[in-house]
């Protein structure tokens, strides 16, 4: 039997700085004792983005505070912790480093095993913890950084099936808002006006829907609302709500067709696994865009007509935050993982399946996706 295990977990993979202890008893339910996030949006949002070298910084001056503030909230000692669990990629590298080094320190310091985390897996697994779903399932990431359809089979054991070929579709959100003059982030900016817009005015392109592979394009959508929005320059407010409108439902649309094929390779290759328990099929959506409450009302709708069951934790544990990388700590712990070395490296690129073929970003470190 898997004993009861209790975690401190640390993020600092962009812009958010976050600490958090949770635990896991003996049937692997979980328990948040504590979840601390400091937002750095007012450093960056004067920039349009992130801002890598003001994000390493201010990791640098919250983070020890942070820390002491999770530890207190969850009235635990680091005398109290079985392990420390922290980000060690992808990300930006100096943020990384802050945060890794940090669990190190600590570590090192408390006599305490280290669990450096992918911050991809935190995302893959956090389902479990809030949902305490059975393996396999299909999550669909989808931030800033990534866009993938990947099957979860098991801790540690991710495939993917899907991926975008250029932009990521937070950045895509991203940089429309950028070009409409809307203030950073850009995805919030972005669903709010839509709220106003009307959505057939435009007929944008939806990359890829109809095509067999389970692959993601936005950079010609996001060229498509650039030459609209010059072509009716200057823009009104109704021209900028109708332009998101318009594109947002694009990509509801480019999502609605290639994730419906994932799921239907997904009862191909998994027929008898479901029926046997009773249990639903699962489709998980995380990552920073899955707060668009459209997106998931067009997932939900996606699940509902194809008999699976649609999973999306809490939008607090949407976007970064610790309590994931504590529990992916606490799922490798359970499944007697051995923990890593001190001398553990931060990876900026950190892909979860390592065998699948590279389609960007490839660089000497590696696939970033």
């Amino acid at each position: 039997m898997v004993p009861f295990l209790r975690i401190l977990g640390i993020e600092t993979s962009c812009d958010e700085t976050a600490a958090a202890v949770v635990e896991r008893d003996e049937e692997g339910h979980s328990n948040v004792l504590s979840d601390v996030v400091l937002s750095q949006l007012d450093e960056h949002s004067a920039y349009g983005g992130v801002v890598p070298e003001i994000a390493a910084r201010a990791h640098v001056e919250a983070l020890d505070e942070l820390i002491e503030e999770a530890l207190t909230r969850a009235n635990v000692s680091l005398n109290d912790l079985d392990a420390i669990a922290a980000t060690s990629g992808p990300g930006l590298i100096g943020g990384l480093l802050v945060g890794l080094m940090t669990g190190k320190a600590i570590a090192r310091a408390a006599g305490k095993p280290l669990y450096a985390i992918n911050h991809l897996e935190g995302h893959a697994l956090t389902a479990r913890l809030t949902d305490g779903l059975s393996f396999p399932y299909l999550m669909l990431l989808v931030s800033g950084g990534h866009t993938q359809l990947i099957l979860v089979r098991g801790v540690g054991q991710y495939e993917r099936w899907g991926t975008t070929i250029d932009d990521a579709l937070g950045e895509a959100f991203d940089k429309t808002a950028k070009l409409l003059g809307l203030p950073y982030p850009g995805g919030p900016a972005v669903e709010r006006m839509a709220q106003a817009g009307n959505p057939d005015r435009f007929d944008y392109p939806r990359p890829l829907v109809g095509e067999a592979r389970l692959d993601f394009s936005f950079s010609g959508l996001k060229t498509a609302v650039r030459q609209a929005a010059q072509h009716i320059a200057p823009l009104s407010d109704q021209d900028v709500a109708d332009i998101c409108a318009s594109f947002q439902k694009a990509v509801s649309r480019t999502l609605k067709d290639r994730i419906g094929r994932g799921l239907q390779r997904f009862k191909t290759e998994f027929p008898a696994t479901f029926p046997a328990t009773g249990e639903k099929p699962a489709l998980v959506v995380a990552g920073g865009v899955a707060a668009n409450l459209e997106l998931r009302g067009t997932l939900q709708a996606l699940c509902d007509k194809n008999g699976f069951r649609f999973v999306a934790p809490p939008l607090r544990l949407c976007t970064d935050n610790a309590v994931m990388i504590a529990w992916a700590g606490l799922e490798r712990m359970a499944t007697g993982a051995a923990p890593d070395a001190l001398d553990v490296q931060p990876r900026s690129r950190w892909p979860l399946d390592s065998n699948a073929e590279t389609l960007i970003g490839f660089g000497k470190r590696g696939a970033k996706a």
